[in-house]
């Protein structure tokens, strides 16, 4: 297969746009919520995620989205998102054509993207499934468990499809050979990492052949559509941040890029944005071949109430969130570029026509990312053993900095932290280049130094991180002067941040006597800011 175009960004619609209106939706009101939020962008690609399970179409194969319980939701979200479809469909409209054709209208590829392993059934075990309403099942999955992970894996995906089931394979082959079949696309994604959890967990490194074996099928699918329009079929597949946690998870993908199994490889953390994706690695094994790599910005940056996502990175200003979501999004994906990546990926951006627009105009190209807002910052990790998600955060971020506890040492030593730099300030200068860590549970009588590549920072600032939203005061009246954290902060000289990586080291010297819990280190950020 040819090299794919350079897409500069590549958006990935989940299908929530089919929620967007009461029942029934029109296709217009539709399709406006679909490209509203990617006209007139740097966006060169739509990646349409078709469905998880069900066929979003009339299918005589495939079991059709809402046929599981005879068209009764459990909530008012999946009755309108779902009836919405069946309404298009009973109208004798075409979802999938629809968007299709609007995206080439607009000079857009089309991909049909396929979740290969989507779990949302909220910690449903094998044995509960005769008796769950989740409009996500499928007859298929409940007449046999058998297929399922169950105690394989971590508890909340237990229903997930074991991959090493040939049965399990041969499903989903169906569904993608009927989804591509029956449509115009430029390709499709294989969406390995909603969610990454495919084979026993002790077990999946070494059977990861399985997984491949369905890559190599839908290879062979996509060779032959592409044989018989006489242009090319691509295939794209999501995988992990690193290539450890690629393997680990069962994604062999130096096999799949020496085969020419994939020509779009989307590096991305399967709950939110990873900062340390190592793009390097992925694109010297892509190197001398078709393939191209494009690392994925999620949409997650702070945590939200519940969900999936909840605690994945707790917010922390001093920025508002819009901004600072802007400010580290160009700062990851100009880090990206450096690395050899040949544009951006973005997963659930969920979008209205303006409110993602300005940095949709800037991360599709490093140059429209020089001179632009920047926050360069440690990735975090959190992981959650129990409860709501409990497990499934197990292979995510495994290179993370932060969070960190500080303890004395012997030596004078302390984490240090290393933060990749795209910008060349002393050709770029800004008027501002600031590093700042974050402390929790700092109080007054601590000591803690800061060193930036290892010379001390001398002319350090303290200010407290001041929460006002206390239970009591909702409000958010200003009642206070003190918090529970506080920024060290020192302003950098622009020759001191040259383009390349820095380290970051912070030593304890001195714990308030009166403190019986460590100081945590739970931001480290780099702030370049030009305006």
């Amino acid at each position: 297969m040819p090299r794919p175009p350079d897409y500069g960004v590549i958006f990935n619609w989940d299908g929530s746009p089919h929620g967007s209106h009461e029942v029934p939706q029109s296709t217009n009101a539709f399709l406006k919520a679909v490209y509203d939020p990617i006209k007139d962008t740097q966006v060169g690609a739509h990646f349409w995620t078709i469905g998880e399970h069900h066929a979003h179409w009339t299918s005589d194969q495939l079991e059709v989205v809402g046929d599981v319980h005879g068209r009764v939701y459990e909530d008012a979200g999946r009755y309108v998102a779902m009836e919405n479809i069946r309404h298009m469909l009973e109208r004798g409209e075409d979802p999938q054509e629809a968007v299709i054709q609007r995206g080439h209208d607009l000079g857009l590829h089309v991909y049909g993207s396929i979740r290969m392993n989507d779990n949302h059934f909220h910690g449903a075990q094998p044995s509960d499934l005769s008796a769950l309403h989740n409009s996500a099942l499928t007859r298929t999955r409940i007449e046999h468990p058998e297929w399922l992970l169950g105690e394989k894996t971590t508890e909340w995906m237990a229903l997930s499809w074991n991959m090493e089931v040939p049965e399990v394979r041969e499903h989903r082959f169906a569904f993608i050979d009927e989804l591509c079949r029956r449509y115009d696309w430029d390709g499709v994604e294989l969406d390995w990492q909603r969610h990454g959890f495919h084979l026993p967990v002790d077990s999946a490194y070494r059977m990861r052949y399985v997984i491949t074996d369905l890559q190599r099928a839908v290879r062979a699918l996509t060779n032959e559509l592409a044989d018989t329009r006489g242009r090319p079929f691509y295939v794209a597949a999501r995988v992990a941040p690193t290539p450890e946690m690629s393997r680990q998870i069962g994604y062999d993908f130096p096999t799949w890029i020496a085969e020419g199994l994939v020509d779009i490889l989307i590096p991305a953390g399967g709950y939110g944005t990873d900062h340390a994706i190592d793009v390097q690695s992925y694109v010297d094994e892509c190197r001398g071949s078709n393939t191209v790599v494009y690392p994925g910005l999620d949409v997650w940056l702070a945590t939200i109430p519940d969900g999936e996502h909840a605690g994945t990175e707790p917010f922390v200003g001093p920025e508002d969130r819009v901004t600072k979501d802007a400010m580290r999004n160009r700062a990851a994906a100009s880090n990206y570029y450096a690395a050899g990546a040949t544009g951006m990926y973005t997963f659930n951006w969920y979008a209205n026509r303006n409110s993602r627009r300005s940095v949709l105009n800037q991360i599709g190209s490093p140059q429209t990312l020089r001179r632009t807002d920047k926050l360069y910052a440690a990735t975090h990790r959190s992981l959650r053993a129990e409860g709501p998600w409990g497990g499934t955060l197990r292979n995510d971020r495994i290179l993370a900095e932060v969070p960190v506890s500080l303890k004395r040492t012997l030596t004078g030593d302390g984490p240090t932290i290393t933060l990749p730099l795209a910008d060349d300030l002393p050709v770029d200068t800004p008027q501002r280049a600031e590093l700042r860590v974050r402390l929790d549970q700092w109080v007054k009588g601590d000591v803690v130094r800061l060193l930036w590549d290892g010379v001390e920072q001398t002319d350090t600032s303290t200010c407290y991180d001041v929460p006002e939203d206390f239970v009591g005061n909702p409000s958010g009246a200003s009642i206070r002067d003190v918090g529970p954290a506080a920024w060290l902060s020192s302003t950098l000289r622009p020759d001191e941040v040259t383009r390349g990586s820095h380290t970051v080291k912070i030593v304890l010297d001195t714990r308030n006597p009166h403190m019986g819990t460590d100081i945590v280190v739970t931001n480290v950020e780099l702030l370049i800011s030009f305006s």
